[in-house]
């Protein structure tokens, strides 16, 4: 214990220490000053606030049991007027019938009409027969109801109470088209008292308008907001319509009114302290919780409260003004360093410490100065470094071989052969050529997929010319793709790499394969050699490499690719690599949002 205190100490002698200058001396004032004001304060407030908030509650508490009571005698009461019908014989007989008439309908409807007008919340009340049929009477304010989509409802919960009534919380219907009403429902299923068997049921809706006289002065009296929730947890009444039928359960509301039939507790709503009231009915099991915010409850002690609050801000004013007159005179050089500091940390340079005194602040302006000094001293040689760079290569770029100027030359050694009649030179001129040319303009440039594979073509003809009888290909792409925007210098890294690392290293002729689908939106280019494949581990490395891009293992052929896709598509776009050693390899690179459907077209 005593280490724990002694760890306590030192933990707040850090904290104060780490504080500046200013900070410390005016905590220091405020602490002496304050500490007794507010201990006599505090003590006064507390004793006369517990004396409101008892009061306060027991009487919260009586409203709310009075107002469960009201709420009790009122289910009560429908719950009787449910056992009408084994009474009336006309009811009796028409609910066996089976078939509507006039005499059955106002049979039904007087008695329906008769029931729907003892209270004056009774919204609608609803009979089936025997073979399902519903009658019911509503109030004028409800031109149209919708009974049969509540109807497998009623029946199953009839089904499962029995002869018993089922009382159902708050609940939305439909009325008048498209309007919401809200109610809680009575119902009960009618048995015959001749053969006991169920001959339909009856359903009372009441209007939840109900509860504003019960629940109304309750909120007057308290300034707080009531809630009457069900025994499943569901709110039947609140001010808010937006409550009505939220579950509650498990929330701190309705866990803390859970020991016994009344009771009170604290809990924080909002972030602000409330107490809560609660009354629990023994018929029902519904709640009425009372919440009052604490602030309401000491009202009566705000005057004084104020009174002492405003004494003891006078003296804090007091302390401060002496508190900040002694330390800014203290600490005014040091702040000044301290936001030259900042302006440095933001990139500004040209700035310098006005030295007026020798103690320790005027020492660390000095020392501030120098280094600002050096840090412009050191910026200039790295500015002199860089340019230098940048001049040398400049004239390296200056020197390469003008693209242009070999693109001509090839030409004219090809008008050369074929003047000489030798084709197979002219042709590998023409060809070599053909690629040069599409490569030396940029490589972001949009064009279409069928140049991109015209240029891999004429890519794979030249090695024919090259390697007579070792590589043949086939392209497979339908034509529908064709015309879609792709980015240049795609597909021929992928062959030249399946080529030199897959065909090449076998003794038999290889082939390339190209072929595309679409997935929705997503193109899908599959590049396929049957040359010698790669194992499981090579392979792993390999799409490593191609997700995170930190190796260059596999150089930068595919990387290359890999990373101008998902620059230009995004990074649901890019290449995957599957292989196998002796089945050969396929690297399959897809394109997010290339394909549009016959919009396309």
């Amino acid at each position: 214990m005593i280490k724990r205190i002694l760890y306590f100490f030192r933990k707040s002698w850090t904290l104060f220490a780490n504080l500046s200058m200013q900070k410390k001396l005016v905590i220091i004032f405020i602490f002496l000053i304050t500490l007794p004001i507010t201990y006599v304060s505090y003590s006064s407030y507390r004793a006369n606030s517990n004396s409101v908030l008892s009061s306060t509650t027991a009487s919260a508490g009586l409203m709310a049991d009075n107002a469960m009571d009201k709420v009790d005698q009122y289910i009560a009461d429908l719950k009787r007027y449910t056992i009408l019908p084994l009474y009336n014989k006309d009811v009796q007989k028409f609910l066996d019938q089976q078939g509507t008439d006039w005499d059955k309908n106002a049979a039904i409807n007087m008695f329906l009409m008769y029931l729907a007008n003892t209270k004056e919340e009774i919204s609608a009340v609803y009979m089936t027969d025997h073979y399902g049929t519903i009658f019911y009477y509503n109030k004028p304010e409800l031109n149209e109801l919708y009974p049969y989509e509540r109807l497998g409802e009623w029946q199953e919960q009839t089904r499962k109470a029995g002869v018993a009534p089922v009382l159902e919380g708050t609940h939305p219907v439909r009325a008048n088209g498209l309007e919401q009403r809200q109610v809680f429902t009575v119902m009960r299923s009618i048995q015959s008292i001749s053969t006991l068997q169920d001959i339909g049921m009856i359903v009372i809706d009441v209007d939840i308008r109900l509860f504003d006289g019960i629940i109304q002065p309750l909120n007057t009296v308290t300034h707080g907001d009531t809630l009457i929730v069900d025994e499943h947890g569901k709110v039947v009444f609140n001010n808010d319509p937006e409550q009505l039928g939220k579950d509650l359960t498990g929330s701190p509301l309705l866990t803390g009114a859970s020991n016994g039939l009344r009771g009170n507790f604290r809990l924080n709503i909002g972030g602000e302290p409330y107490i809560a009231v609660y009354s629990v009915s023994e018929n029902t099991g519904w709640k009425t919780l009372v919440t009052i915010p604490l602030k309401e409850l000491l009202a009566p002690m705000k005057q004084s409260r104020d009174a002492m609050m405003i004494m003891t801000l006078s003296i804090l004013a007091f302390a401060l003004l002496v508190a900040i007159i002694i330390s800014y005179a203290l600490t005014k050089p040091l702040k000044r360093t301290v936001q030259l500091m900042k302006q440095v940390q933001r990139g500004k340079l040209d700035v310098q410490v006005s030295v007026k005194y020798n103690d320790e602040i005027g020492m660390l302006g000095s020392h501030f100065n120098r280094m600002i000094g050096r840090i412009q001293d050191l910026l200039q040689e790295v500015y002199e470094t860089e340019k230098s760079k940048q001049k040398a290569d400049m004239l390296a770029l200056q020197n390469q071989i003008n693209p242009h100027f070999i693109y001509n030359t090839l030409e004219s050694i090809r008008m050369l052969a074929e003047l000489n009649d030798d084709d197979r030179v002219a042709e590998l001129t023409y060809l070599l050529g053909l690629l040069l040319r599409y490569s030396i303009t940029r490589s972001d440039e949009i064009v279409t997929v069928e140049r991109e594979l015209a240029h891999v073509e004429n890519y794979l003809q030249l090695l024919q010319i090259r390697f007579p009888g070792k590589i043949g290909y086939r392209i497979l792409v339908p034509e529908t793709y064709y015309p879609l925007p792709i980015i240049k210098l795609i597909f021929q890294p992928i062959v030249e790499n399946a080529i030199f690392h897959g065909l090449e290293k076998q003794t038999e002729s290889g082939n390339i394969t190209i072929e595309a689908w679409n997935e929705r939106d997503d193109v899908i280019f599959s590049i396929h050699d049957n040359g010698v494949g790669m194992d499981e581990e090579t392979l792993a490395s390999l799409n490593m490499s191609l997700k995170d891009g930190k190796t260059d293992k596999f150089g930068i052929g595919l990387r290359n690719v890999n990373e101008r896709v998902r620059l230009h598509y995004g990074e649901n776009s890019g290449l995957t690599v599957g292989s196998e050693p002796g089945e050969g390899t396929t690297v399959v690179l897809r394109i997010s949002g290339l394909y549009k459907g016959d919009d396309q077209q």
